[in-house]
């Protein structure tokens, strides 16, 4: 491959086609949609091979329906947890469908939306995620509407219901397990409704993950209730597509032998520090210890300590691997860091320089 200055995100679409091909299959064979949630991953120069086999995208604000709607096409969902009249004056003009928060948003917003596809997001007071941060039924959560008095006042207003209760969840039985009990404590409702979106957060492009049972279960369920389900894959449909690759400016020694690159988590990795996670690294295990550190200031700005085959030197090169969900999206220019270039590796073995950014990029950000 072509040298390219570090630090680059680079995307393989190769590795993108595998789990696009999971997500049309599934597609397929239960007859679920699937939406790129774009809070997730937004790099919009990959959205040609994507949208082949995905049928839209979902939002999260305003914004990012907008990028849904000029650049990936096809369906574009609506959701913000609490929406401006100015938001909804634009999104009723791009959007095939707006779903709101809460009950009283649905309201006061309604007569504003009724020609399109109106959903209301309900929060069943259950969910699955290993963070409390992340955790959408977690104890006073403002996501979604917990009233059934409340739903059932508005049940003549929304063609369909939004449930997203899962955070990187790679257990098929509890995945099963909750939506039998959303069956049960919203029957009612599921027949009265045309469509629900189960949301992201399911992790069906695992390996091993059971994909043909996951297929029978939304077939059944949908053909139970007579519904257009859809799915919100957001890591799913990029997991492992994309490393951060960097290059070692130093090598100090405090006790442990302490590797810096030129890149840090807080601006290029925020997950990292905000689930104090280590990343994951491509390349081979070995005697070989050292801490390898980010450039910023931060005390605490570590991508995590490794056993590595080899040496590392000035120089050398640091891949950090499954670098593509909730990093792009979130980089920022904290300490006024050089910020990562986008690379993709096309289908063809092309490899591209999508987006580098300069120094006239940060002086815009700013005032």
């Amino acid at each position: 491959m072509v040298k390219i200055e570090t630090p680059y995100y680079l995307i393989d679409e190769s590795k993108l086609l595998k789990n696009l091909k999971k997500i049309d299959y599934v597609k397929n064979q239960s007859g679920t949609k699937s939406v790129l949630a774009l809070k997730c991953f937004s790099t919009w120069s990959v959205f040609d091979l994507m949208n082949k086999y995905m049928d839209g995208t979902t939002s999260s604000s305003l914004y990012e329906a907008k990028l849904g709607h000029e650049y990936f096409g096809k369906e574009t969902h609506a959701f913000s947890v609490a929406y401006s009249k100015d938001d909804i004056k634009q999104l009723k003009n791009i959007s095939d469908k707006v779903i709101f928060n809460s009950v009283s948003q649905l309201k006061m917003f309604y007569n504003e939306v009724r020609h399109l596809k109106v959903g209301l997001r309900i929060n069943p007071g259950f969910s699955y995620s290993h963070f409390d941060l992340a955790d959408p039924a977690r104890k006073y959560s403002r996501l979604g509407s917990n009233s059934d008095k409340e739903i059932m006042s508005v049940l003549d207003k929304i063609s369909g219901i939004m449930f997203h209760y899962n955070c990187e969840n790679d257990n098929f039985k509890n995945f099963s397990d909750m939506l039998d009990r959303l069956a049960l404590k919203y029957e009612l409702i599921l027949k009265k409704v045309e469509w629900i979106s189960l949301g992201g957060g399911i992790y069906l492009t695992k390996e091993e993950y059971p994909i043909d049972k996951f297929c029978r279960k939304l077939k059944s369920f949908s053909e139970k209730y007579n519904l257009q389900i859809y799915l919100e894959p957001g890591e799913a449909s990029i997991t492992n597509s994309c490393e951060l690759v960097t290059t070692v400016l130093d090598i100090v020694k405090n006790e442990k032998d302490i590797a810096i690159v030129d890149s840090s988590i807080e601006p290029h990795m925020l997950d990292l520090l905000i689930y104090r996670i280590q990343a994951k690294i491509s390349a081979k295990a070995g005697k070989n210890e050292y801490i390898i550190a980010g450039r910023s200031c931060l005390a605490g700005d570590i991508f995590g300590t490794y056993k590595l085959a080899s040496k590392l030197k000035i120089g050398s090169t640091v891949r950090f691997a499954d670098a593509a969900g909730y990093t792009m999206v979130k980089k920022n220019w904290f300490n006024g860091l050089k910020m990562p270039s986008i690379v993709v590796k096309r289908l063809n073995g092309k490899v591209e320089i999508v987006k580098k950014f300069l120094y006239n990029d940060y002086i815009k950000s700013l005032s």
